[in-house]
């Protein structure tokens, strides 16, 4: 497999530091509000890495976090007049019903900021006692000028990001860049108690803790937004590497930004959309498709009618799986037919393939459709063996689960009356009583059963 590495802006053969083993830290939300769509890609992009690398055998820890005590996590709580506990809880609930809604697959941990003080506290530590770090009235700086390779991720000098950075009035740190690690709490803040007085962390130093803690000093694989390369994780990795003098992470990956109707996605231009909201009228399912239906590297774009063809295209994956469930259901036993296996393994080996490059997603959800359209001209309506039909269902259910898609299949079953009544028809079909059948399949579409009579007998869907 080859990852595009941000560090070094080349697509790299992916070697995990443990052969067989790999461990993954995505930078999760910040717990004040419903997340949006622009969330939604990183949540789906990376389950689907995840998911991939355990499909190819690998065992996985994947690690996503809560930012759960924050400067707007605690402006909503005074305009909610509430604790900064409550909003985090919150919203951490209600973050979990749009993840389930996408089909995330729950991370090996999901850590929280304030679970983890001490972790903070002791690396704080430890980057003021070698000199990267300073403390002034009770707030603690990182000093970038301390760190030879700061700017390696975003691949900008030192000189040049500090020629757009400034020194406020009033601001008490060193350097324009330096950046805060520990902040002294203000009157009526949260705060925990620490070797420079009551504070709480900074923003950057919460996730390199975590990562510290849950998978060890270097870990293979850092991944989020594209908008986190500057300052979060440029900086994620300078604490890092200054406190255990090792690489950070090996691999990192970026997914790119997400547009509304061709435009940047944000509040002040007023198409800033709501996991939440979309799901209310289109489902999760969609949403997710459209997340991964793109290189994960390129800008996607939301609209109507992008989101009515990802309902489309997931309607084609139902039909064929519903399809294959009937065929199961009726085809008489019998060898796996040889041809159709290889055919259907050709698939199986493209999909591979598409995703071995970078996680190509787009060309891994061609191979799906390719394969659809070889069960539809090879298995479906052409009495194949069980054996074959069933093989054809395995491939389609491992490579749709790698993605993460047809997640919401549900085996119906008929009231007994309608049933009855099926069978009634399928009786006078039998008798050429055709009035009769054409009576009751009639009084079956007006209660909304379509019937499909085939070779291998009656389907049914409801409309």
């Amino acid at each position: 497999m080859k990852i595009f590495n941000t560090l070094t802006r080349v697509k790299q053969d992916f070697k995990p530091i443990n052969e067989g083993e790999v461990k993954i830290y995505a930078c999760g939300p910040t717990v004040y509000n419903y997340i949006h769509i622009g969330n939604a890609r990183p949540i789906c992009v990376f389950d689907v890495l995840r998911r991939y690398l355990e499909y190819r055998g690998y065992k996985v820890t994947f690690v996503q976090n809560f930012t759960d005590i924050d400067d707007k996590i605690i402006k909503r709580a005074n305009e909610e007049g509430a604790t900064f506990t409550e909003i985090s809880e919150k919203y951490i609930e209600e973050f979990w019903t749009d993840a389930k809604g996408l089909n995330f697959k729950e991370a090996t941990v999901h850590p929280k900021a304030t679970e983890n003080i001490d972790k903070i506290i002791e690396i704080v530590s430890g980057l003021i006692e070698n000199g990267h770090a300073y403390e002034v009235d009770g707030d603690v700086y990182f000093s970038p000028k301390t760190f030879d390779s700061y700017g390696k991720l975003s691949h900008q000098p030192l000189e040049d990001l500090e020629a757009g950075a400034r020194i406020m009035v009033g601001d008490i740190k060193r350097e324009p860049m330096d950046f805060a690690l520990w902040k002294s709490a203000k009157p009526g803040e949260p705060y925990w108690e620490s070797p420079w007085g009551k504070g709480r962390p900074g923003w950057h130093i919460e996730c390199s803790a975590m990562v510290c803690r849950y998978l060890g000093e270097s870990i293979d694989i850092h991944c989020g937004g594209q908008d986190l390369i500057f300052p979060h994780h440029e900086n994620e990795i300078a604490q890092s590497e200054c406190f255990t003098g090792k690489p950070f992470a090996n691999y990192w990956m970026h997914n790119g930004y997400i547009n509304v109707d061709n435009v940047k996605m944000s509040k002040s231009l007023g198409n800033f959309k709501t996991v939440r909201d979309v799901a209310n009228v289109y489902g999760y399912e969609p949403i997710r498709y459209l997340m991964i239906s793109s290189s994960y590297r390129s800008p996607i774009n939301y609209s109507i009618d992008v989101i009515e063809q990802c309902k489309a295209s997931l309607t084609r994956l139902y039909t064929c799986r519903d399809s294959l469930d009937f065929e199961i259901k009726n085809a008489a036993d019998g060898e796996l037919n040889s041809q159709i296996k290889e055919q259907l393994d050709k698939r199986v080996a493209q999909f591979i393939e598409a995703m071995d490059d970078d996680l190509n997603t787009a060309d891994g959800i061609a191979a799906v459709f390719e394969l659809v359209r070889d069960i539809n001209s090879l298995v479906i309506g052409k009495d194949e063996s069980k054996a074959t039909a069933e093989y054809a269902a395995k491939i389609f259910d491992e490579l749709t689960d790698v993605l993460g898609l047809v997640y919401n299949r549900k085996t119906e079953v008929l009231d007994a009356d309608i049933d009855a009544m099926i069978e009634a028809r399928t009786q006078a079909r039998k008798d050429k009583n055709w009035a009769e059948a054409d009576r009751i399949r009639d009084e079956l579409k007006a209660m909304g059963i379509v019937l499909e009579d085939t070779a291998q007998g009656v389907k049914w869907h409801r409309e």
